[in-house]
């Protein structure tokens, strides 16, 4: 009798997932509260959209450098790190062996158990130091494209986030209705994706969606009390 494997189902892409939320969070609040804190001083839905789009290309590449910037430097973390644990395999050793050991006892292994684990290491350099990497450090491997990445992605989740409040006033000829159909079209895809964030993570999809409108909202209301008082 065949019995069907065991498949086991998990969440990998954390990183391009927080870049999204990060790059779609902004870019749904910043321009709706400027086009909102606009439509209060002018009535030209023109000079709203032609201010809005302005911010989103701003916003969009500030943000997407911030995120390379940031990615660099946990590349540049990484590697400083390694290159001290490349070194003090070899300077210091026993030091460096019982520490391994130390980590490993914290997982439940005796002492006897844990020996032959410090000694296979220590006869394995580069498996040692990735060990000391990931079990002591807590620090993975970057992936050689995520700067690039990161940046592209968090760049193009605000310009697809900026350009959904903005739309009804490249849509509709009066800033009070575009507003209110702002308002409207802003809190919809706040749910929409903060159930979608949900599905993917893994939590639980109508919680997500309520978590991400209530502090998107909040966000997005600050935002615009702050653009409408200096207007």
């Amino acid at each position: 009798m065949r019995h069907a494997g065991h498949i086991e189902k998990h969440f990998t892409a954390s990183n391009v997932v927080r870049d999204i939320v990060i790059g779609m969070a902004d870019g749904l609040t910043v321009p709706f509260a400027l086009a909102a804190g606009l439509s209060g001083a002018i009535d030209n839905t023109g000079i709203v959209v032609t201010a809005g789009l302005a911010e989103i290309a701003a916003g969009s590449i500030a943000m997407g450098l911030g995120g390379y910037l940031a990615a660099k430097s946990d590349a540049e973390h990484y590697d400083s790190e390694k290159a001290r644990e490349q070194a003090e395999v070899v300077e210091k050793p026993d030091e460096e062996a019982r520490e391994v050991a130390k980590v490993l006892r914290s997982y439940g292994l005796t002492k006897e158990e844990a020996t032959p684990v410090v000694a296979a290491l220590r006869q394995r350099p580069d498996a040692w130091v990735d060990f000391m990497m990931r079990f002591e450090l807590g620090l993975e491997k970057p992936d050689p494209a995520r700067a690039r990445m990161s940046a592209a992605t968090i760049g193009g989740a605000y310009i697809a986030g900026g350009l959904i409040p903005l739309g009804p006033y490249m849509l509709l000829a009066t800033n009070d209705a575009a507003l209110t159909a702002s308002v409207a079209i802003t809190l919809v895809a706040l749910a929409t994706f903060g159930y979608i964030k949900g599905h993917f993570t893994g939590a639980a999809p109508l919680k997500s969606a309520a978590q991400t409108v209530i502090v998107g909202g909040l966000a997005a209301m600050a935002a615009f009390s702050i653009a409408r008082a200096i207007s």
